[in-house]
This record gives structure tokens, C-alpha cells and sequence, in this order.
């Protein structure tokens, strides 16, 4: 069973009979990221995956314009003694506001100019049509991990190898709405091993001669072009040393998952 086959079986609700909300079918399909995770490292892959539209030469599109960093969705997590993962909202309250930050400085390293960031106001509720639009741009990301990987078995024969993704029209909605041509969506899970985790992990290495496994940060962040609602790149990152606990950590996370974002030198917004 491949990773695109494992991530699809465990994107299954556990009763088939009982109905769920579209949210919800995506938050299961989120938590397949950790066996998603998983398996690149067993595989020996590297720990980024970066995707990028092209033009008709076949070079990476040009930014022309401004980046608005969406809310980015965040949460960090103690791995305990058994393996199962306890959100931390005091690690995860840190980490939403040094990532921005980190993620700021990293798109300004590129030479790319930013609107100010979005936030989803606080009574934005299931129906908003804004938190639709982010939680489709996490969709989306799913189905670019899921099918958008080259040429292989499980790609979709209409792309023709091409990296060919969009929101729709819709996404005008979030350039109205943030003043930018572009939105920046990040999707972060960071797991920490807690005291016990690392003894276990000690154990096993020493009694058994096999790793159980420690923390681990997957990440995975895309940019939508917001006048036509095209993904121009994404990135899929998985680290098992990231912390997002500092700042320090978050400016290692964001240098990683936002790398190569200027694929192309930048032209003049029109």
C-alpha cells in the first residue's frame, strides 16, 4: 500500500453509517498528515516537497504583487510514554505568534512584499464564506499530496504532469477582503516527546535495537494567487527536530517550509 493509499484509507470515517459534516471529514483527513509523515521518513525522503506552477517555457510563474499571510492553523502537542499526542495550548498560543513573525521575515529574505496579515474574525462561524475559503485551501492541499505527486501511480491523467491546482473564483473573496494578491495558507502539527516518551525511546534503542519514535513537525503551506484563486506553490515539510516553541525554532520552521516561494524573479503588480 503506497502513502497516497494509506492516506485515503485513513481519511475513512470509523462508521460508515454515521454522517458527518464537511469540517469534519477534513479534520480526519488532516490527521492523516501524520501517517503521511510517517512513511516519507521510513521511505528516506527529503524533508521538503516543493510544487510550483510554471509558464509555458516551463519556469517557475512570477510573483506580481503583495503576500497576505493567512491565520495560519496551528497546533503543538506532548507525545507521551504510550505515543499518544496531548495538545499543549500554552506551546501552541507561543507558537501562533512566532511563526507569523518568522514566516514575515522569511518572505522578506525572498524580496517579497507584504500586505498585512489576515486574521478570521472571532464570530466568523462554519458558514463564513472566508473560513470556507481556508478550509477548502486545506482540501486542496490534501489532494495535492494525495494525487499531485509527479508522474506515478495515483496522479490524475487530466493534470498531464502538470502542477495544476486552484480554488476557484471565489478566492477573490479573501483578496477583497486582505487587500493582497496573494494568501500564504500554512497548516502546522508539532509533537514534542515528553520525559517518559524519551525513555522509552532511550529503551527501546538500547533493549530492543529499534526507535519507537520521538516528536515530530509536519507542515504544509501553499499560495494562492487571490485574482484567480491558482496555487502557485506548495510545500510539503517534515522534521522531526523543528520547534516552534521559540523563536529561534519558528525561524528554522518558516526558512524550511517557505523556501523557494519566489520561484521566479518578481514583476511589477499591475
Amino acid at each position: 500500500m503506497d502513502v497516497g493509499e494509506s492516506l485515503q484509507m485513513l481519511a475513512q470515517p470509523h462508521h460508515p453509517t454515521a454522517p458527518r459534516t464537511a469540517p469534519q471529514r477534513l479534520r480526519r483527513r488532516l490527521r492523516a498528515l501524520s501517517l503521511l509523515a510517517a512513511f516519507a521518513l521510513l521511505s528516506g525522503c527529503s524533508s521538503t516537497q516543493v510544487r510550483s506552477a510554471t509558464d509555458t517555457a516551463g519556469k517557475p510563474l512570477a510573483l506580481s504583487g503583495t503576500v497576505a499571510l493567512i491565520e495560519p492553523d496551528i497546533e503543538l502537542s506532548e507525545l507521551g510514554a504510550g505515543g499518544m499526542a496531548e495538545p499543549r495550548k500554552e506551546w501552541t498560543h507561543a507558537a501562533r505568534l512566532l511563526y507569523p513573525q518568522a514566516a514575515r521575515e522569511a518572505l522578506a529574505a525572498q524580496g517579497i512584499g507584504m500586505a498585512p496579515d489576515f486574521v478570521l474574525p472571532a464570530d466568523a462561524g462554519p458558514d463564513d464564506r472566508l473560513r470556507q475559503l481556508t478550509l477548502l485551501s486545506q482540501a486542496v492541499s490534501m489532494s495535492i499530496l494525495r494525487y499531485g505527486r509527479g508522474n506515478g501511480p495515483g496522479t490524475l491523467r487530466n493534470k498531464h504532469g502538470k502542477f495544476d491546482w486552484s480554488l476557484g473564483p471565489g478566492a477573490v473573496e479573501l483578496r477583497k477582503a486582505t487587500g493582497a494578491d496573494y494568501g500564504l495558507f500554512t497548516y502546522i502539527r508539532d509533537s514534542y516527546a515528553s520525559g517518559g516518551r524519551t525513555a522509552m525511546r532511550i529503551a527501546g534503542l538500547l533493549l530492543l535495537g529499534g526507535d519507537i519514535g520521538g516528536g515530530m513537525q509536519v507542515g504544509v503551506a501553499s499560495l494562492v494567487d487571490l485574482r484567480t484563486g491558482q496555487v502557485v506553490w506548495h510545500n510539503l515539510l517534515i522534521d522531526q527536530t523543528g520547534d516552534l516553541r521559540n523563536l529561534q525554532g519558528a525561524r528554522e520552521t518558516a526558512g524550511d517550509l517557505l523556501k523557494g516561494v519566489r520561484g521566479a524573479p518578481a514583476v511589477p503588480a499591475q
